[in-house]
């Protein structure tokens, strides 16, 4: 639970591999990748495995409905084993177009099925029959070997308290996207901790993964135009509208100026290393450093490396 990063392939997967490798010899901790319309999350995270010793790989997430419960098991299970333990089945239920329009699926009620998903996997990782569920029903495990690991960590994405919640009751962690430092302070840790107590758990262990959008660069001000158009997207999803009006921004103004300042580690190294410093003070256990386009990614990575020493 530390300093970590979101590494996806972009356009060339030789040059994610080696920025993979990079960022472990720096002494990153993890390496998360994003599962949007490009290539397979959890088999990219299989190459990076090949490719490091150290670093934890994980999705940043993984939607529940992109693969049936015991297709998502078996798949987790055997990165963990190629990766020997380092695996993170990072799970979410994104969003309504994309869960109908892209996996053909519907979402209904999210927190009871996300709950009974990650119930069935965690049967099947421990080789005992999976709960009834009649979303997701799976009659039997049918893990023909021992798993590496029959515990995987599970961390659930998270924007309204209610997810958060149960993030902290049944989870190891939770993965935010677009949460700033004061929204993780003043709602993510006090509805995960609501979670934990549920459970009768303690806060502490429990990893707070904050994906920080992060460039360090001599030009902020190009960089926060850009971020603009990257972000606008999110401000007409019905989640990330609900979390940005919580958060004290209105949705309907998009991503102003002081929406993508308090969000991103922009400008100097140190004016960069403070934003991720931020986070980390706010709660985020393991702020993760993440490229904005046409950035230099690989020089903030080197720059970020040291920014919670």
């Amino acid at each position: 639970m530390a300093l970590g990063s979101f590494i996806g392939a972009g356009r060339s997967l030789d040059a994610a591999y080696s920025r993979v490798q990079r960022a472990e010899a720096l002494g990153y901790e993890s390496v998360y990748v994003t599962h949007i319309g490009a290539r397979d999350s959890i088999t990219l995270l299989t190459a990076y495995a090949c490719r490091t010793s150290r670093v934890t790989v994980g999705t940043g997430v993984i939607p529940i409905y992109a693969r049936t419960a015991a297709n998502m098991a078996q798949s987790f299970a055997t990165l963990d084993e190629v990766s020997g333990g380092r695996a993170i089945a990072g799970l979410g239920v994104s969003h309504k177009p994309a869960v109908e329009h892209w996996y053909g699926q519907s979402i209904d009620r999210p927190l009871v099925e996300i709950r009974e998903y990650v119930e069935i996997l965690r049967a099947i990782w421990e080789r005992r029959p999976p709960p009834a569920s009649a979303k997701f029903g799976t009659a039997f495990a049918f893990m023909g070997y021992e798993p590496l690991r029959a515990h995987i960590p599970v961390y659930l994405a998270g924007l309204s308290p209610g997810m958060l919640r149960l993030a902290g009751e049944i989870a190891e962690g939770v993965v935010l996207w677009l949460c700033n430092p004061n929204y993780v302070r003043d709602v993510v840790v006090p509805a995960v901790r609501e979670g934990r107590e549920k459970a009768g758990k303690p806060l502490e262990g429990f990893d707070i993964v904050a994906a920080v959008p992060s460039a360090v660069t001599d030009a902020p001000d190009e960089v926060v135009e850009r971020m603009r158009g990257e972000l606008q997207s999110y401000f007409g999803l019905p989640y990330y509208r609900a979390m940005i009006e919580r958060s004290g921004f209105d949705p309907d103004a998009g991503p102003t100026d002081d929406f993508i300042r308090v969000l991103a580690a922009i400008g100097s190294r140190e004016d960069a290393a403070a934003a991720v410093r931020a986070y980390h003070e706010s709660g985020a256990s393991s702020p993760c450093i993440g490229g904005i386009p046409r950035t230099d990614f690989d020089g903030t990575l080197e720059a970020l490396a040291g920014a919670l020493d």
